[in-house]
């Protein structure tokens, strides 16, 4: 069984048990205020974990493409991939740890035909600060399916990872109980980083053994929770049954939910018995292609390949769901990850360009499952192709550069404005520089490191502000001018005409931003006019309201969309106003105040403060409540 096949193994799996197969969402969230990609399983379904309904029920399953930026500098190992797939179901209210953990033990051993011998879990150990009970009823229920297959399946007590290292597996022991920092979820982190009001829970995570060999030296002893490299975590069952109150402790939820992820590729891995996720159907053809076009093999080239093989697949995904290469979010992502390929495949000897090449073996295997990817095949090639014609030259003008430290020092700063400017790996940059007898100044490497370190921590954070209408957080005056970013947007759109869309959005707690197509300065009786239509419709105090649309009905039915193709197959569309006076019909993931006249709380008024371009054909407007 290939990984495209257990993927429809599994949607089968659950659909067959009650639950709606739902389409992935996009690689670019619309909804999500912290990052610029949609980096798990769960992150698409947390409304409706937090407490709305979903439009599909409250059974749920899906196979969720998820992409996480932090970890291009990790890609090279046998099981970090920037890009990789996450089956999900969810149980919003419905069935609880009885149901989840014997349905996923089966799917793993019945269906997908893994060695249950090789698989072990873990729970939470609980808190007794925090009044959290230990997890005993996940541990019985896996003791029992485990010893229904006839194993032995001791329960342990662990505590934290280093515990861990320190004490390793004794025979027998197959289910362990580990703190917070491992088996404890919210959506900050352990039990004193729980958000206040949030739910929360303990998890089982699921682990499968790739053997001894993998073990790796400076780990201390082998345990499910180690970074070694011998266990393999799988699929982590997240059990939500708590609440944070507001004086800090813990108390338990009237409807719990479950959120499971379990990673594709990981899962394949298992299938064939690799720990090398690099070998299984979904990224070997790719490794294969480029032992073709090199003439070098997997094995005297492994990090190379790797690093080639998940930064195209990340970025043929990014080309599907609409990024294209650019200085800045997303597209700055997808360029690097361009890039990055296009220097690693310097040290296999591929100086021409080959994504032409690559990108279609992508395709071929992802289009039978993901009619998008067959749909835009021909423009993703198109768009990868013309970023690696566009950095070949760059790395030329790279070359230059470089020649001209014939007579100086090169330094840390400079190798790393080589890198970051002209692509140009330390490596290159370095070897060039011993070709051309460039004298590189102890500190280089301490000052290039640092710059990257930099770099990586830009990259964790960026997104910051970027979704969920722009804002940056989800206090009551964020609110208020998400609403009045609406108020506007209807506008602008009545006074210059219905061509007028959303070309950017940014909220904070002193101010709005809107980006929008125009070809000229507002003048100050335009900016007076659209001063007074907001108001005008703030002191009417209407209705906020939202429901759940079919995509193509939502804009068949005259709601905004500023993100076109991107959207998922069902939206949401808030409306402020009722009946024949309706001021803003608009896609979005909210948050909203309830009623327009919240606005004006305090005596306040909508004041546009700044009108000026943003870029060619761009307007941008900055206004406050005052």
């Amino acid at each position: 069984m290939n990984a495209q096949e257990i993927r429809n193994a599994y949607l089968k799996f659950f659909e067959e048990r009650g639950h709606k197969i739902i389409p992935r969402a996009k690689l670019v969230p619309l909804n999500d205020p912290t990052t610029l990609f949609t980096g798990s399983g769960m992150q698409p379904l947390l409304p409706y974990l937090l407490g709305e309904s979903h439009p599909d029920g409250v059974r749920l399953t899906d196979s969720q493409t998820a992409l996480r930026a932090q970890d291009i500098e990790d890609v090279g190992d046998n099981r970090h991939t920037t890009f990789f797939e996450m089956l999900g179901n969810w149980s919003l209210g419905d069935y609880f740890k009885e149901q989840q953990i014997r349905w996923f033990f089966e799917f793993l051993t019945d269906v997908v035909g893994l060695d249950a011998h090789k698989i072990y879990v873990t729970a939470f150990i609980g808190d007794e600060a925090h009044g959290i009970p230990r997890d005993d009823e996940a541990a019985n229920i896996w003791q029992k399916v485990f010893e229904e297959k006839g194993i032995e399946a001791k329960i342990v007590e662990v505590g934290s990872q280093a515990d861990g290292d320190e004490r390793g597996i004794k025979p027998g022991e197959r289910i362990f109980f580990y703190d917070d920092g491992e088996n404890w979820w919210s959506r900050g982190g352990g039990l004193d980083k729980t958000p206040i009001g949030d739910p929360c829970g303990p998890d089982s995570e699921v682990f499968y053994d790739f053997g001894p060999e993998n073990h790796a030296e400076g780990f201390g002893l082998a345990h499910p929770a180690s970074d070694s490299g011998q266990f393999m975590e799988i699929g982590n069952q997240v059990f939500m049954q708590y609440r944070r109150n507001d004086d800090g402790s813990f108390s338990p939820l009237a409807k719990q939910n479950v959120d499971f992820g379990g990673g594709l590729e990981r899962i394949a891995a298992a299938r064939i018995n690799s720990s090398d996720v690099f070998k299984i159907s979904l990224l070997w053809p790719i490794v294969e292609k480029l032992e073709t076009l090199s003439g070098k093999k997997y094995e005297s080239h492994t990090e190379s390949m790797r690093v080639i093989a998940d930064h195209l697949r990340a970025a043929t995904f990014l080309a599907v769901d609409g990024v294209k290469p650019a200085n800045k979010e997303q597209g700055y992502v997808m360029r690097r990850l361009l890039r990055r390929a296009i220097r690693f495949a310097f040290e296999l000897g591929i100086e021409q360009n080959f994504f032409e090449a690559i990108v279609p073996v992508i395709a071929d295997m992802y289009e039978a499952d993901y009619p998008e990817v067959k749909a835009q095949r021909e423009d993703v090639i198109a768009t990868l192709v013309k970023e690696e014609k566009v950095f070949r030259q760059t790395l030329r003008k790279g070359l230059r550069e470089l020649e001209k430290f014939k007579s100086d020092t090169l330094t840390g700063t400079e190798l790393f404005m080589l890198y970051d400017t002209y692509g140009f790996p330390v490596e290159l940059s370095t070897e060039e520089a011993f070709k051309q007898n460039i004298t590189l100044s102890e500190t280089w490497r301490e000052e290039f490191d640092g710059k990257m370190q930099e770099q990586r921590e830009r990259s964790q954070t960026a997104a910051k502000g970027t979704f969920k209408g722009g804002l940056e957080g989800d206090k009551d005056i964020h609110k208020k001018y998400h609403t009045a970013t609406h108020l506007l947007q209807s506008a602008l759109r009545e006074l210059f005409g219905p061509e007028l869309r959303q070309h950017g959005s940014n909220i904070t707690e002193e101010r709005l931003r809107f980006d929008f197509n125009h070809d000229s300065k507002m003048t100050p009786e335009e900016i007076k006019k659209a001063e007074d239509l907001v108001n005008g419709w703030i002191a009417e105090d209407l209705p906020v309201t939202y429901s759940d649309y079919p995509t193509q009905e939502a804009l068949d039915m005259g709601a905004i969309g500023p993100f076109g193709e991107r959207y998922s197959d069902k939206v949401k569309v808030y409306q402020m106003g009722e009946g024949e006076h309706i001021a803003s019909l608009e896609i979005c993931g909210g948050p909203h105040v309830d009623h327009t006249g919240h606005l004006a709380e305090g005596g306040k008024t909508f004041k546009i403060t700044k009108e000026e371009s943003s870029s060619a054909g761009i307007r941008r407007i900055k206004a406050i409540l005052a």
